[in-house]
């Protein structure tokens, strides 16, 4: 079995959704006692924070690819960035180890393709949501995002800075968010990307009355996928 490194703390919660998924994963498939091999390096949330919110990607790069190079030199076979953000700078981290880091914009595009959707609605940060560098992963698969309108971007935005990072989550944005869900399958979206680790913890696919491709887990289960091929 390969060894899993992940840059987590992008926010704590998700990280621990991560290690359990990693682990439940690994057990489902060998049984027994069984469990992943991983080795997380938890970076401080507020620096994470800080820095997007003034736009300093090269501070973020700096900060992600030196985490990166501590899992490789500590053993990590493979590299996640336990947040769908920080692939905006995917690249730049990728550049500065040798091991592969495993990109969850593009694993998720494949659990999208491998349900014949070609529509799906994107939540996430605003940076997500309205920038290229995710929504350019799913194009290159023939997958069409459609995003919510400002007053719901900024809403969410707000919510998983403010709310989700500390670890507050309400029935009140629960409710909100399931409007906006509503919203974007009534303009033809046949499915919905959870593109933020932190709504899977808001909301459960039961909630939702679309096919739900939650990040954490499709992200997890391709690093087992490759730790244990």
């Amino acid at each position: 079995m390969k060894t899993i490194g992940i840059i987590g703390g992008i926010s704590w919660l998700s990280t621990v959704e991560y290690y359990r998924f990693l682990n439940q994963i690994v057990n489902d498939r060998l049984g027994g006692v069984n469990a992943a091999k991983v080795i997380v390096f938890s970076v401080n949330f507020a620096d994470i924070k800080r820095l997007t919110e003034v736009g300093d990607w090269e501070g973020l790069a700096e900060l992600c690819s030196d985490a990166a190079k501590r899992l490789e030199l500590f053993g990590a076979d493979c590299l996640l960035i336990g947040a769908n953000t920080m692939h905006k700078i995917a690249d730049r981290v990728q550049s500065a180890v040798s091991i592969p880091l495993i990109h969850v914009a593009v694993v998720t595009a494949d659990a999208i393709k491998q349900k014949n959707i070609s529509t799906v609605g994107l939540l996430g940060t605003k940076y997500v949501m309205q920038q290229d560098f995710y929504r350019n992963k799913l194009a290159d698969q023939g997958i069409t995002a459609l995003i919510p309108e400002q007053e719901d971007i900024d809403y969410i935005n707000s919510a998983i800075y403010n709310e989700f990072g500390k670890g507050i989550f309400t029935a009140e944005a629960k409710q909100r968010f399931l409007a906006i869900i509503d919203g974007l399958a009534s303009k033809g979206a046949q499915g919905v990307i959870f593109g933020c680790t932190e709504i899977p913890i808001l909301l459960q696919p039961s909630d939702c009355n679309i096919p739900v491709f939650d990040t954490t887990l499709i992200h997890a289960t391709a690093a087992v996928d490759f730790a244990l091929q």
